[in-house]
């Protein structure tokens, strides 16, 4: 699905006016890669260096379609998968900052084949053939030599659980400087395809630097050690390096708007399936409501390269600060 961004910043404009304005920057989008094989990984969100006490909770919407096979490989995936997320943040001592993510992951056939059908008709663009699959039908299977990896249904589970840390290193009134690590924790069903059945583990730095009065940049950058991938047959998962960007710049007291751009290496072994064995780039942009303690956001998130990443990621936050 491309290049439909400007709906959201119109969207922005609906927001209730009751909220009052708060001229603060909220960090990046809460936004992160959604592909099926790859988000039970320890996916990263781009994050601000700066700590805070909030809590926030987001709707994210994705479309995957990859049907391909290779000599060892069969990876059929034609789904859609929402995700609701509970994030809450809160400062120890004034020394670190202590993060709590629970997901939940709905997964199934979605709803939206005969629009993006419609939609790619509409201006030719490739479907990668979605169109010889019937409408909203669930494909979730993964396998290696002819044995099953994952048979994912149709259904509703808690995701990886992930808890983290974030500790300060260097500040100023320009600048932050902090380090983070984190822990996923498995509590879902790998062979279904809604965990990976390990902890996992990360650790990134983040550095937040005012670019202008009005505007501020968000740089991440770290590493990922996935657990290996348990599920009818495991799966020795790569470690990987990820990387992100995202500006912010204000216009007004309460809106602002961002771009972000994240890319990761790979994660899984050589498929020999270009879907699965490239590395991710993918680029989001919206925009963000301010209110006093609270702010909404809304995002659309694309695969610059068709590999590794969900078709689009819609995401709807809503984030108060505590």
């Amino acid at each position: 699905m491309k290049k439909i961004c400007a709906p959201l910043f119109l969207c922005i404009l609906i927001f209730p006016s009751i909220l009052k304005a708060s001229p603060v920057f909220d960090g990046p989008f809460q936004v992160h890669n959604l592909y099926p094989l790859f988000l039970h990984a320890d996916e990263p969100y781009l994050e601000t260096a700066g700590t805070e006490n909030s809590a926030s909770f987001s709707l994210s919407h994705s479309s995957t379609y990859t049907v391909e096979d290779s000599r060892e490989w069969m990876v059929h995936l034609d789904m859609e998968i929402t995700e609701f997320a509970f994030r809450y943040k809160r400062i120890i001592r004034d020394l670190m900052e202590f993060d709590l993510d629970i997901p939940v992951l709905i997964i199934g056939g979605g709803f939206l084949d005969g629009p993006l059908e419609s939609y790619h008709d509409a201006f030719n663009f490739a479907d990668y053939g979605r169109s010889n699959r019937p409408h909203n039908e669930l494909l979730y299977e993964v396998s290696r030599n002819g044995n099953p990896v994952i048979r994912g249904n149709s259904g509703t589970r808690f995701g990886d659980i992930r808890i983290a840390l974030k500790k300060p290193l260097i500040s100023s009134d320009d600048y932050v400087l902090s380090l983070k690590g984190d822990v996923e924790l498995p509590v879902s069903n790998a062979k279904k395809g809604y965990s990976n059945g390990s902890v996992d583990a990360g650790i990134s730095l983040l550095f937040d630097k005012h670019f202008s009065e009005n505007t501020m940049t968000y740089w991440n950058a770290g590493a990922v050690f996935p657990g290996d991938l348990r599920g009818y047959e495991r799966v020795n998962l790569r470690n990987y390096l990820f990387g992100g960007l995202a500006v912010e710049s204000m216009f007004g007291e309460h809106l602002s708007l961002l771009v972000q751009l994240y890319g990761q290496s790979e994660i899984y072994p050589d498929t020999e399936i270009a879907a699965v064995d490239g590395r991710a780039y993918l680029i989001t942009f919206g925009g963000r409501y301010y209110g006093e303690k609270k702010s909404v956001e809304l995002s659309l998130t694309e695969d610059l390269n068709t590999t590794g990443a969900p078709d689009f990621i819609f995401n709807f936050t809503y984030h108060l600060s505590l």
